[in-house]
């Protein structure tokens, strides 16, 4: 009799789960992008607990269901070159006024993953941990600046540079110290650089160099070629002054050399780091940037820059192909950073997703210094979800019709409504 009744319970609670919603939120018929995983059809995205639970066909419905059809599902995007450090409050400088919000900008962009681009040095790194990493719900990590107070101008004085110190900082901080920077040196030698890959060494990490002054002691073409490291990132590398076409027309053969050896080309567009006359016979030539980024501050934000999407937008304007554009703000900087739980929708990864429209018309696009190219397609971000939870629902489309609400929803009965004397 006790075995029967056992059997009953479990009957019973079996029965109890097959009525419940397996799934908190379900996005329906969306055509899902993730390159890691090889996906790029038409698929359901499950989320349970704040994680991927499933991307599949008809996965059937959740607590919540939002009909995506028609629409792009991708991982949430990572942007491997931005600037937060705005609380510095240093004038006019990418430590300070010029650095824009995490949680302001990026989950209307589909970003749920922000890279400080070397803002902070070691000296104020913990300043800014304290004051934007700690406390944005976007999750922000950050490069840190071979130059001990980091961006609050362009120059970087060389006793000022303390592989070390860095080194230290990242054994310190492992869950937000993801590289090094070195940026905007101004000086003819090779300091910032070979100091900046001495930390990365002693800390066993990737190393971005923002070239920033271009001079003749120190060529770009040995930056790539001689000192950046396998897994290194040359930022801005549509810069105006990079040399990328021959006068065959033919991209030149140093940068085969430097790919072949392993180093990251990064866009990091920025307020003037982009030219089309570059980027154009790159894409045409099959030679796509290993990641596309921003370079977000107040400034390239209001220029030809504008955002992440709007970038991503040009390159495929130029035609890099969708599917490749996903992949460099996705996977790819996730794989740059050594952060493999980031940038995909495999089962129990945290559910950072964006939706997009990719929008048919006639859209134009410019570069920093007016060149300009128009294409049929620009993404725009639909809905973005950090974690499983909505941060941007641009259409409205998680809400409810509200003549199907309840007569009183949006208040608390009893706490807010005072109801007026008859």
């Amino acid at each position: 009799m006790a075995s029967l009744h056992r059997v009953f319970c479990w009957w019973l609670a079996g029965a109890a789960a097959v009525g419940a919603q397996p799934y908190d939120l379900v996005l329906r018929g969306g055509h899902v992008i993730d390159p890691k995983n090889g996906i790029d059809a038409v698929r359901d995205v499950a989320i349970r607990g704040g994680k991927i639970a499933a991307v599949g066909e008809s996965l059937g419905a959740g607590d919540k269901t939002i009909d995506v059809r028609g629409l792009y599902v991708t991982p949430g995007l990572v942007d491997l070159h931005a600037h937060l450090f705005w609380t510095a409050n240093n004038h006019g400088a990418w430590a300070g006024d010029l650095s824009v919000r995490p949680d302001d900008f990026g989950p209307r962009t589909g970003c749920t993953t922000l890279v400080d681009a070397g803002s902070s040095g070691w000296r104020n790194f913990a300043d800014f941990h304290f004051h934007v990493i700690g406390r944005a719900r976007t999750r922000v990590l950050a490069l840190v600046n071979i130059a001990g107070w980091g961006m609050i101008g362009d120059v970087a004085e060389q006793e000022d540079f303390d592989p070390q110190a860095v080194a230290a900082l990242a054994r310190n901080y492992p869950d937000a110290v993801v590289g090094v920077k070195s940026a905007h040196y101004q000086k003819p030698g090779w300091e910032s650089v070979d100091r900046a890959l001495e930390a990365g060494r002693l800390a066993g990490i990737p190393v971005m160099v923002d070239f920033g002054y271009f001079l003749p002691e120190r060529p770009y073409y040995e930056l790539v070629t001689r000192r950046l490291r396998p897994g290194d990132i040359s930022t801005h590398c549509f810069r105006g002054p990079v040399p990328w076409i021959g006068p065959d027309g033919k991209l030149y053969p140093y940068l085969h050399e430097a790919r072949k050896r392993g180093v990251i080309f990064d866009v990091g567009h920025g307020g003037g780091s982009f030219v089309f006359r570059s980027a154009a016979p790159a894409v045409k030539q099959g030679f796509y940037p290993d990641t596309i980024s921003t370079d977000l501050h107040a400034g390239s934000m209001h220029g030809a820059m504008i955002d992440l999407p709007t970038t991503m937008s040009k390159f495929l304007a130029m035609g890099m192909p969708l599917a490749e554009v996903i992949r460099a703000v996705t996977w790819k900087p996730a794989q740059v950073i050594a952060r493999p739980a980031l940038g995909h929708l495999s089962a129990g990864a945290e559910a950072d997703i964006a939706v997009w429209n990719l929008m048919q018309g006639d859209f134009g696009y410019v570069d920093h210094a007016g060149g300009q190219v128009r294409g049929r397609q620009r993404l725009f971000c639909e809905l973005t979800l950090r974690a499983g939870r909505l941060v941007w629902d641009w259409n409205g489309r998680a809400g409810d019709d509200y003549r199907k609400l309840p007569p009183d929803y949006g208040i608390r009965p009893g706490i807010d409504r005072i109801l007026p004397p008859r």
